[in-house]
């Protein structure tokens, strides 16, 4: 072998080692005039990469993005597009398609021979046929891993033959690395575990993957933090305001929030004890909020019984739902029991403003509904951040006019739950902002091959 050839085998061998991901897209076509411009930025670059995700806050308009993008594809190829959704959110995206004038069918079962955009949610997925489409995105993809590795995989396989493939999400906790890891894989780039074996070390051995992931055991390799962020650059696009990708922040200020912290005290203390102490382990602090329930839930009441404008009740336990609507005048309970049919149309009441209290988990109705004209909520607390975070931002979005007051209710026995949940508030802003920081860096960066000249050969050999 000649070395012109050597030369090139390594050539090859260096550019398979980088992972920075190519183009499988097209350029759009047709974009609506009534979007804002960093709307129409992320679109093109969506479309142009045809495997992507986006990661943007609540209320950057994510529904007319990707909708922009499945039309695009759909007049570009003809064949079907199927979006996947939280449930009871299908409803809402076929009301975003009628302001952009994209058609968006609704389908439970199966498809029809006519249809190009379908929408239905993730637990509806065993009704349909990969093969029927090209191209799938899923919206509040951060949802996928709450799901088992068995449903998960069952996504990730419906759409790893598609040419075009999407994620959207606001993203959280972007140190999140099963989040990261699993967009990779189901966008077909590099896989959870390569993820991992390429750009993090074991600190310590855990139990399994999923306690090694929760406990924090991996930490960055030497020197991969940056490359890190490069390789998720180039999949994926991080904002949380214009802003963040060199726009103007004009109309999307968010209004004040006003977190305010309530402390109840049970009517009888824990057995054995004189006075209150913290809930230690899980146990404690479940038998904590069932020794406090009562009290928990009159506290609630009383704050949204005190007037008579839109509110949100958010609970963990079913007791807690069943006493908070007897509790608060014309409110609703929605649990996860609930037929999908009573869900859906109990959202939209409340979205029409034909009821004036939701009660719910944040795992049923926390999850890509828009509920700006709401600005007063209760929060029982826990130890789930994206939970509370996701409650919040409900009604806390671009589009907000009013400042939105979230009262957190806990209890003496509760103050680690509470300084839990400020810890991992802090480190999620702190590391979304360092995602954005890098990923505004990394758009700046012109990438160069200082191994590209010719070698020399000496006249000698």
């Amino acid at each position: 072998m000649n070395k012109e050839s050597q030369y090139q085998q390594y050539q090859q061998f260096i550019e398979h080692k980088i992972h920075l991901t190519e183009n499988f897209g097209f350029t759009p076509t047709w974009i609506p005039d009534i979007l804002f411009d960093f709307q129409k930025f992320l679109i093109e670059w969506a479309c142009q990469k045809g495997r992507a995700a986006l990661f943007e806050d609540c209320g950057m308009g994510k529904t007319f993005q990707y909708l922009t993008i499945a039309e695009n594809i759909v007049r570009r190829t003809n064949k079907r597009v199927l979006i996947l959704t939280p449930l009871a959110v299908s409803f809402q995206t076929v009301l975003e398609g009628e302001k952009l004038g994209v058609e968006v069918t609704r389908r439970r079962t199966g498809i029809n021979s006519s249809d190009k955009i379908v929408v239905t949610n993730y637990e509806r997925l065993h009704y349909f046929n990969s093969q029927d489409f090209i191209c799938t995105i899923c919206d509040e993809s951060s949802i996928l891993k709450n799901y088992d590795g068995e449903y998960r995989k069952v996504i990730t396989d419906f759409m790893k033959k598609h040419p075009y493939r999407f994620l959207c999400t606001a993203t959280a906790a972007p140190n999140d690395w099963p989040e990261i890891g699993t967009s990779s894989e189901a966008l077909g780039y590099l896989g959870f575990t390569d993820m991992l074996a390429k750009f993090f070390k074991k600190t310590k051995k855990g139990r399994s993957r999923r306690d090694e992931l929760k406990a924090g055991m991996y930490r960055f390799r030497g020197h991969a933090e940056e490359n890190f962020w490069r390789w998720v650059c180039s999949w994926a696009r991080a904002i949380r305001k214009p802003s963040d990708m060199g726009f103007d922040d004009d109309g999307f200020v968010l209004p004040e929030l006003i977190r305010q912290q309530h402390i109840v005290k049970a009517s009888a203390l824990p057995d054995g004890f004189l006075f209150e102490v913290p809930a230690v382990g899980q146990q404690e602090q479940r038998n904590e909020l069932k020794r406090t329930i009562v009290q928990r839930c009159e506290k609630a009441a009383e704050l949204i019984n005190a007037h008579d404008r839109h509110a949100v009740a958010w609970c963990y336990l079913i007791e807690e739902g069943h006493r908070l609507e007897k509790l608060i005048q014309g409110s609703i309970n929605v649990e996860g029991a609930d037929p999908e049919e009573k869900k859906e149309e109990a959202f939209k009441a409340f979205i029409k403003g034909e009821l004036r209290v939701m009660i719910s988990k944040p795992t049923i109705a926390g999850f890509g509904l828009n509920w700006q004209h709401c600005a007063h909520m209760t929060f029982f607390p826990s130890h789930s951040y994206e939970q509370f975070y996701q409650g919040v931002r409900r009604m806390w979005r671009f589009g907000q006019k009013r400042s939105v007051t979230v009262d957190v209710i806990s209890t003496e026995g509760q103050k680690r739950v509470l300084n839990n949940l400020q810890r991992k508030s802090v480190a999620a802003d702190k590391m979304f902002t360092m995602l954005t920081t890098m990923m505004k860096h990394e758009l700046n960066i012109h990438h160069t091959n200082m191994y590209t000249q010719e070698e020399v050969i000496p006249s000698w050999l």
